[in-house]
């Protein structure tokens, strides 16, 4: 495929997630919304309003010669078996995430891509989060010396949103939706092998599926993760917390707002002096003195790399790698499958992942 035509991209489900690839797509160069497609009558007239070809059917989809890409933005069960239809029919494929519920299914996909020789993905776009990329180059920088700990998590306090990410059988759940986020930034963090996996699903809501998890994961090279997603949370702890050998950093929340705070190596150590802790003192709680530590904000990287749609017609081109494979998108389905292991058997799965 070469730069002298638009590829030609038809989103399958316009929902939420999928309407919104529309601005995703507008910000690339060399691709265009060809079409759409989606069952329910209203979405098809939400495309047509905004000017996009709508199709009568997915087989319409498959069929039309002028579409290079379809992107697979339906509910998670439906995922593998629109994906494989897709690559058999010649196109390539994005699929939102979680791109399959299960590890397994994932395989199928990625052997159909290698006999078609198509292109698949899935859209894991918060790889591209500011805050994560803050994060990122902190570590990378040692800007708190090496990190030993860190605490990721998304709270709010409006339960699970729409109808079927409330069912089991449509792949519903916290962990499947925003856990899938958080783990594969985590991965992205570290070089180091999982070495074990402890878990507890939330269940407060009575829905059939997680409203919400708790995971404590640590790696061979003893970093230590809180991985945490709630829906019930109406005080939220804060987005990122990260511990280094030097210091510590905060942000707060999706509005950035954090510091980092670090050892002032200038500065010899000064004894802490006790502190009245409710009906007691406290040496070993009191905080450090002012002249020992450094406080700064947390300020934004400059992201550099190319976003998803422009790195996708990249690879079409062969110009440049996937900026999400499919390697590391079945290692983050491995570590849900093992959340979901040790949450049911209530202990602590000892697994290389």
């Amino acid at each position: 495929m070469t730069n002298e035509k638009n590829v030609h991209l038809v989103i399958v489900g316009f929902g939420g997630m999928g309407s919104y690839h529309t601005q995703l797509v507008e910000q690339a160069e060399g691709i265009v919304v060809h079409g759409a497609y989606d069952p329910i009558p209203y979405r098809m007239e939400l495309a047509s309003s905004r000017g996009i070809r709508k199709y009568e059917s997915f087989e319409a989809v498959l069929s039309d010669s002028e579409v290079d890409v379809v992107l697979i933005a339906t509910p998670n069960d439906v995922h593998k078996e629109l994906s494989i239809a897709a690559l058999r029919a010649g196109k390539h494929v994005i699929c939102e995430k979680p791109v399959t519920v299960t590890s397994a299914e994932l395989l199928e996909i990625m052997q159909v891509a290698e006999e078609t020789q198509r292109i698949f993905t899935v859209h894991q776009n918060r790889r591209w989060d500011e805050d994560f990329l803050m994060i990122k180059d902190l570590m990378a920088h040692k800007k708190i010396g090496e990190v030993f700990h860190l605490e990721s998590r998304v709270q709010g306090a409006n339960g699970i949103p729409g109808d079927w990410r409330q069912l089991k059988a449509y792949g519903g759940g916290m962990l499947l939706d925003w856990g899938v986020h958080l783990l594969d930034q985590l991965l992205l963090l570290t070089d180091s092998k999982v070495e074990s996996v402890y878990a507890d699903l939330s269940y407060v809501l009575g829905t059939e599926v997680d409203d919400g998890f708790t995971s404590i994961i640590k790696f061979k090279d003893g970093l230590t993760a809180v991985i945490e997603v709630g829906t019930t949370n109406y005080v939220k702890l804060p987005r990122w917390y990260v511990k280094g050998t030097e210091g510590a950093a905060v942000i707060r929340d999706w509005d950035l707002s954090g510091e980092i705070v670090t050892r002032n190596l200038e500065v010899e150590h000064v004894e802490p002096k006790p502190i009245q802790a409710g009906k007691g003192l406290t040496k070993t709680m009191a905080p450090p003195s002012e002249e020992s530590t450094i406080r700064r904000p947390f300020e934004k990287v400059e992201d550099l790399s190319d976003g998803f749609y422009t790195n996708f017609v990249a690879a079409l081109n062969g110009a440049s790698r996937q900026a999400v494979p499919n390697d590391q998108v079945h290692r983050v389905l491995t570590l849900i499958e093992a959340i979901f292991e040790a949450a049911e058997s209530r202990s602590i799965i000892m697994r290389e992942i």
